[in-house]
Formats: structure tokens, C-alpha cells, sequence
């Protein structure tokens, strides 16, 4: 059967259209739900103790959007689209911007690692060997003040031994108020005088455009591993110190539920406001979770939690959104609930 020239270039002009559709990279970037990943099978405490019930840390899923994947966004519930400057800070590189979400899972870890041992009692050790400044954000008031690789020591006076710390303080601050920030720069201390501005992709946030990471050795006994791959950022700091918890203990605190959450998590065992938590409760329900963690912020009326029992409502699940402003609050309620 003879084909004619008119039937080969329609079909070249559909490949050429499906490819571009499934390949061609937008200016945009969408989040959606990701998985509720159990923590068994990224945590183990030397001799750990195992549970009836499991414990989830539950992602995010993100990336550049392609055509197809545009069309998607606009379509599916819970899936978010942004200009890809919004999702990623101007001037900072993909492979930059990934190493940086690597760091701050590396220090989630690292924070839920001192709250669990010491509320169980282990042998657990710190080392701080200061903040440092990875990045610097194109047009905000550090640019030109703070460079990379600058270390800093102070803050107003005060002493800072974490990045979290630096973060949260800044935080608390009003646009157009000042800060005072001593620096170690090639051995040399310097204090710089930096105003304090609203993030022009997030006029209710407030900063002065650096990305830090602390740089710090913690050592515990038992040992324990993490393996948590690509996964990046600091919300899964809540649920890393509960299974670390759970294996350093006799007693099961899962009693045989399916349990998971969210929120960052400091030395002192607060838990503090993540990103995504609509799509995370929608990623724990898709797993058959029982019971759901959110950060409270103290009742704030646009906390957390009460985006994520919205969001349970809606979707009419099941599942028990739980509020909590430190690790002692959820371990407070597990310890009170019933076993299965």
C-alpha cells in the first residue's frame, strides 16, 4: 500500500506537535501531591525497636511544566502553578537551589535527631561550627552587603548558633526595619546594618535575601541512618524525630496507626509552618493515613492546620488532622490514644 506524501507530513507535523507538548519547558512550575514515604524504610536506630503502626514523612511533588503538564495543572484539584521566579529565587541556579533544599534536609535531620534522643534519654552530642551564606537573592537588601561564604556570628547582639534561629528571628521583624549583622569574612569580623523587606513574589513574607545553612556535627548513641535521597527541605523535621523516638523506645507510640505529618522542627523541639500542606494532606489520605500532624502557630487563624482541615473537609476524608506546636504536643497525643 502506497502512503502519500500528504499522510507523511500530517503525521510528522502530529509527532512533531505531541513532542513539543510533552517536552518543551514553560516559564512555569507546579506543586502537587507527592507521596507519604513510611519511615521505616528510611531511618534505622542501631537495635532500633520496630512498630505494629508506621510512621510517613509526605512530600511535595514539584517541577517545570511542559504543555501537557500545563493543561494538567489547570484541570486537577490541588495541583499549583506559579511563574518558575516565584518557585525558584532570582539569580540562584537549579543545581544551586537544589543543593540548598539538600542542606536544609540534611539540618531537619539533624534537629529531629537532638529532640529525640534527648526526650529518650540517649547520649547525644553537638557540635556548632557556625551559619553560613549560601546564596545571595538578586534585589534584596543583602545583595551587595553579604557575600558567599560569609559566616555569620551575630544578630541585634545575639548570638547565633543555627539557621532556623537567624530565619525565625528575621522573621518577626516588619519591612523597612533594620538588623544588625556581624560577619566573619575571610577571618576578618565585620558588622553590616541591613534593612529588612518584603520578598517581591511574597509581599507576607519578610527577609533580607540570603540562604543559609548551618554547619554543624551531631553525634548520638545508639547510631543511626537516614536515607532520604532527593528528598529536600525541613518539613519532614517533625516526623523524623517521632521515628527516631519510636526505635529508641520499648514502647510502640505508633499502637498500630497509620500516622504521618509535617512541620520543621528546631533544637528545642518547636514545630514551625511548611509550605504545601493542602497537597500533603491530600498525598497522606491517597496512602490510607489514619492520623495527620499540622503545625498550630500558636492558633494563628491562617495556620497550618486549619488550611489542613479545610482541605480534609473537602475532600472528605477520614483521616484525623491533629494540631501541634512542638514535639511534645504529638507525642502528648499518641501516648493518650487508644491502641488499635
Amino acid at each position: 500500500m502506497r502512503i502519500s506524501k500528504r499522510t507523511i507530513l500530517i503525521t510528522f507535523i502530529i509527532t512533531l506537535f505531541v513532542f513539543f507538548m510533552a517536552t518543551y519547558d514553560l516559564p512555569y512550575y507546579v506543586y502537587k501531591p507527592g507521596q507519604a514515604d513510611n519511615l521505616d524504610d528510611i531511618v534505622a536506630v542501631e537495635h532500633g525497636y520496630t512498630s505494629k503502626g508506621d510512621l510517613h514523612l509526605v512530600t511535595v511533588s514539584g517541577g517545570q511544566v511542559t504543555p501537557i503538564q500545563y493543561i494538567a495543572a489547570k484541570i486537577l484539584p490541588y495541583h499549583e502553578m506559579v511563574p518558575i521566579e516565584e518557585a525558584r529565587p532570582e539569580g540562584i541556579t537549579d543545581e544551586e537551589y537544589m543543593h540548598y533544599q539538600l542542606m536544609l534536609m540534611e539540618g531537619s535531620q539533624h534537629s529531629s535527631m537532638v529532640v529525640a534522643y534527648e526526650a529518650a534519654n540517649k547520649e547525644v552530642h553537638i557540635d556548632f561550627n557556625g551559619i553560613y551564606v549560601m546564596s545571595v537573592v538578586e534585589n534584596m537588601p543583602a545583595e551587595g552587603i553579604i557575600e558567599m561564604g560569609d559566616r555569620i556570628i551575630n544578630v541585634d547582639g545575639k548570638d547565633i548558633k543555627e539557621a532556623n534561629e537567624l530565619v525565625h528571628y528575621v522573621q518577626e521583624k516588619k519591612s523597612g526595619e533594620s538588623i544588625e549583622v556581624v560577619i566573619d569574612r575571610d577571618g576578618e569580623k565585620r558588622t553590616k546594618t541591613i534593612e529588612v523587606q518584603t520578598f517581591p513574589d511574597d509581599k507576607e513574607k519578610v527577609g533580607i535575601g540570603i540562604q543559609l545553612v548551618t554547619d554543624q556535627k551531631i553525634t548520638v548513641h545508639p547510631e543511626v541512618e537516614i536515607k532520604s535521597g532527593k528528598i529536600g527541605g525541613p518539613s519532614a523535621g517533625l516526623m523524623f524525630a517521632l521515628e527516631m523516638y519510636n526505635q529508641l523506645m520499648t514502647e510502640d507510640i505508633t499502637k498500630g496507626y497509620h500516622i504521618a505529618g509535617t512541620g520543621e522542627i528546631d533544637f528545642d523541639g518547636n514545630v514551625h509552618r511548611i509550605g504545601g500542606i493542602d497537597k500533603k494532606v491530600v498525598a497522606a489520605d491517597r496512602k490510607g493515613i489514619e492520623i495527620f500532624f499540622a503545625p498550630n502557630e500558636n492558633g494563628s487563624e491562617n495556620s497550618n492546620y486549619i488550611t489542613a482541615k479545610q482541605t480534609a473537609e473537602q475532600i472528605g476524608t477520614d483521616m484525623e488532622i491533629v494540631p501541634v506546636d512542638s514535639f511534645d504536643d504529638a507525642l502528648t497525643y499518641l501516648e493518650k490514644l487508644d491502641p488499635k
